[in-house]
């Protein structure tokens, strides 16, 4: 996020979840609370875990890009929404004067695809932000640091209880708790070693494309090594939920 040349804006981590997300109550008030808590940002780059692509691309600057509407058997009413924001041409130069020189920008006509345009609709209802998405181009901890928002737990296919309030399965708690304390004790090299070092792999994340955004926010911090601020703990569908600023 960008403010003005005197408020550098923290970068955040953030358990976006799935569209039904949009109809919990709990959810909905901890990420409108985080936004509220934060300067108001004149710009905004996304980078969701459902957009995995080589080189680095951005999303169509132009304003009232359609969404894309990535998941299948849900409500109609999540296929009607919509995201209006304003034309982001002038982050998009931003962007691409901003990257490392063996870093390429691309320039797509993609939308803003639900990992965008969920906890948007939350943050930022009135849409009158300049937003951008950009895609990861590695799953690489490292250069994802250099470039440098995915639940912290993504188990999908192992989950056995599908109520909201369900208790997390020990894969899930086991993990979040172990990156819980990386964070606290700015570890990024264990935090990097997450396949081999986590518990609960690779049954938490079967699949690394909601975990690794971490590292591009963690790359984006004036110290890495310094504990970043969790904004929401806590569990949904068993599922961590938990969110990170750091500035």
């Amino acid at each position: 996020m960008t403010t003005d040349r005197t408020t550098k804006m923290p970068a955040l981590y953030i358990g976006h979840g799935a569209p039904m997300l949009l109809d919990d109550p709990l959810w909905t008030d901890q990420l409108a609370q985080v936004a509220r808590d934060l300067p108001r940002p004149k710009a905004i780059l996304i980078v969701s875990a459902h957009w995995e692509s080589a080189p680095v691309t951005l999303s169509n600057p132009s304003a009232n890009s359609p969404l894309v509407y990535d998941f299948n058997g849900f409500d109609r009413k999540f296929y009607e929404m919509s995201y209006n924001s304003p034309n982001a041409t002038a982050l998009a130069a931003k962007v691409a004067a901003l990257m490392p020189d063996n870093e390429s920008v691309h320039q797509s006509t993609r939308g803003l695809d639900h990992g965008a345009w969920v906890p948007l609709r939350v943050m930022y209802p009135d849409a009158d932000i300049p937003v951008l998405q950009m895609s990861m181009p590695t799953s690489d901890p490292y250069r994802l640091i250099e470039l440098g928002s995915g639940f912290m737990t993504h188990g999908l296919p192992y989950l056995r209880d599908w109520r909201v309030d369900a208790a997390a399965p020990t894969w899930s708690s086991d993990f979040d708790a172990w990156a819980a304390e990386a964070l606290a004790n700015g570890d990024v090299e264990t935090l990097s070693n997450f396949r081999t070092k986590a518990p609960g792999m690779p049954y938490a994340h079967p699949t690394v494309e909601h975990f690794t955004p971490l590292f591009i926010t963690l790359g984006a911090s004036a110290s890495i090594e310094e504990a970043p601020k969790t904004l929401i703990d806590g569990y949904f569908l068993g599922l961590s939920k938990r969110s990170i600023l750091v500035a």
